[in-house]
């Protein structure tokens, strides 16, 4: 499959509310957007990493420049058979997940075009619903976020996801606990703390959380291997997981019972793919991250959230709550579980006069 045109989009979606984690706070989502042509077929992708390098070590301006400068036009003009002779195409440049993901999927998604193949069906996934829990920031007291918790409860959400950070931890989790003592908890930490908090997490031990994600830091593995061994909660592992070989050794390491796959982070869906199949192998179930991005992103990682193993509930979002306008016209709704149906075989798209009004550059690369 020939790729004869890239049309690539920096945006800026304002959210309808703060976003607070250890790493800080957002209140718009910076996101890189590839439209990826072939003859008279088309197909999107959305690579969302942030303003700053807060999450991993990429920013949405970085990536809008390895994609319009060296990626786009190193890969432009060419023909791919497979997802994987496209990484092996990218695999010169070292890192830079996000930037190789919003390449990457764009191929997938200009294929699933091109085969009017729904992309689940392309990625080995089944055709069903997929499950999403609730994600709740760090908020202003432990009344407001008592207030949420109740709001995700009565939702009917399987399970509940805290942001938390030093000084938002223990005494958060006892109050929560105390209100809602059977809910299904876990608490993402974001590489907010190291093997000095053991105290910390041994007294989060006693709250009988399902799991702690990304405790230590985001491109660790081994301190996690040796944080597991001396708590009884299992461990999540979710910025340190930026490709197969990487989850690998942190199986072999035991450095996690559950994995949280991020298309972005992965460098894209074969990755994405590969991550799961060694997860699935080793008995450790697996569930879908999200960033801020918009609908066609979401849409994007609910196909493949579809796959077998990923029977932890997702973490998705609403995107109709999230943003106070949304790139796209049709995007996943949220009840307690996920009602996008993948069925329907289509991926939203930009709406134009949206994206317009919400992109701060763009450039086209062709042949």
């Amino acid at each position: 499959m020939r790729i004869d045109r890239f049309d690539v989009y920096y945006v800026e979606m304002p959210m309808a509310y703060t976003w607070k984690t250890a790493y800080g706070e957002d209140s718009v989502s910076h996101s890189v957007l590839v439209k990826a042509t072939s003859e008279d077929q088309s197909g999107w992708s959305e690579a969302c990493p942030f303003f700053a390098p807060t999450y991993l070590n990429e920013s949405a301006g970085g990536v809008y420049y390895h994609i319009t400068e060296v990626f786009g036009p190193h890969v432009v003009g060419r023909d791919f058979d497979t997802a994987i002779d496209l990484n092996d195409r990218l695999n010169v440049f070292k890192g830079n997940s996000f930037a190789k993901a919003g390449i990457e999927v764009a191929w997938w998604t200009l294929r699933s075009s091109m085969e009017n193949k729904p992309l689940h069906k392309l990625l080995g996934g089944k055709t069903r619903e997929v499950d999403s829990g609730a994600a709740i920031g760090i908020e202003d007291s432990f009344d407001v976020l008592l207030g949420k918790v109740q709001e995700a409860v009565d939702a009917g959400f399987p399970r509940v996801k805290l942001k938390a950070a030093p000084g938002w931890d223990v005494d958060m989790l006892r109050a929560v606990r105390s209100a809602f003592p059977d809910i299904d908890l876990h608490i993402d930490c974001n590489a907010g703390y190291t093997l000095a908090d053991l105290d910390t997490f041994k007294a989060i031990d006693d709250f009988n959380l399902v799991f702690i994600e990304q405790p230590l830091g985001w491109d660790d593995i081994v301190d996690h291997a040796e944080l597991a061994r001396h708590i009884q909660t299992p461990i999540c592992l979710d910025e340190s997981v930026t490709s197969p070989r990487v989850a690998e050794q942190a199986v072999r390491i035991g450095a996690c019972e559950y994995i949280n796959i991020k298309v972005w982070r992965s460098g894209g869906l074969a990755n994405a793919v590969a991550i799961h199949d060694i997860a699935q192998d080793a008995g450790i179930p697996v569930w879908l991250g999200g960033m801020s991005e918009s609908g066609l992103g979401k849409a994007i990682g609910i196909e493949l959230a579809t796959l077998p193993n990923f029977t932890y509930p997702n973490d998705l979002g609403s995107v109709a709550k999230m943003f106070n306008t949304n790139l796209t016209r049709d995007v996943p709704r949220i009840k307690s579980n996920l009602t996008y149906d993948p069925r329907l075989g289509t991926l939203p798209e930009p709406d134009p006069d949206r994206l317009a009004e919400m992109t701060r550059a763009s450039m086209t690369i062709s042949s």
